[in-house]
């Protein structure tokens, strides 16, 4: 088995919906752009991808999201030194179709008393099913690992729950563990790295909720 020795976890650039909730009455989840910070923010990240990968090639799936191909778009990265698969198992957490902003902000303070992996948005999906794709979708990069000409790096381009259930699965960490944490920023950067011993760690934790 051919491990990578860095698996990268990116979340995209600043979106619309991220500096404006109201957005999501009008657009689609998954059609909504990153704003000019949110490019600015990527294009950064990637100056920090390619001092980390080198001329070293690069497996990357990435989310079938608008603002996650942006921010890969962004990333500058060399089209000769990367796989790119789109993988709609790392899409963001489904919270219904056309959103209603009272009943959305509403159903967060549900989510918030409930339990972040557990409550499920109505139409939409829990933190427990996005954790299930996520587990596929992990199986699905370990049968990759049997690749004997697998590139020693992976880069993941996705959302910021995505990026905390990869690591709980990854980790074995407990559902307290994970509610315990919050997001990345917009454009952050997680490294699993491979050491001697054969088990990855992590670059740096992901914060804390105040």
């Amino acid at each position: 088995m051919a491990r990578p020795r860095r698996i990268v976890l990116v979340r995209h650039g600043e979106s619309t919906g991220n500096v404006d909730d109201s957005v999501y009455e009008r657009e689609p989840d998954h059609a909504l752009a990153l704003t000019e910070r949110g490019r600015r923010q990527a294009e950064e990240t990637g100056k920090r991808l390619r001092d980390l990968f080198g001329r070293e090639h690069v497996s990357v799936y990435v989310s079938p999201y608008r603002r996650t191909h942006q921010t890969l778009s962004a990333f500058g990265l060399d089209p000769e030194l990367i796989r790119v698969r789109e993988e709609p198992r790392l899409r963001e957490q489904d919270w219904g179709n056309w959103q209603d902003l009272k009943d959305v902000r509403l159903q967060k303070a549900y989510r918030d008393a409930y339990g972040h992996f557990f409550y499920r948005f109505a139409q939409g999906e829990s933190g427990a099913d996005v954790y299930d794709r996520v587990d596929g979708f992990l199986e699905s990069l370990f049968r990759s690992f049997d690749a004997p000409d697998h590139p020693p790096n992976v880069l993941i381009v996705t959302h910021g729950l995505a990026m905390r259930l990869f690591c709980m699965r990854w980790f074995h960490w407990t559902v307290a563990e994970f509610e315990s944490l919050s997001n990345p920023g917009n454009a952050e950067m997680r490294v699993l790295v491979l050491g001697e011993d054969g088990k990855y760690t992590l670059d740096r934790p992901f914060g804390r909720w105040k």
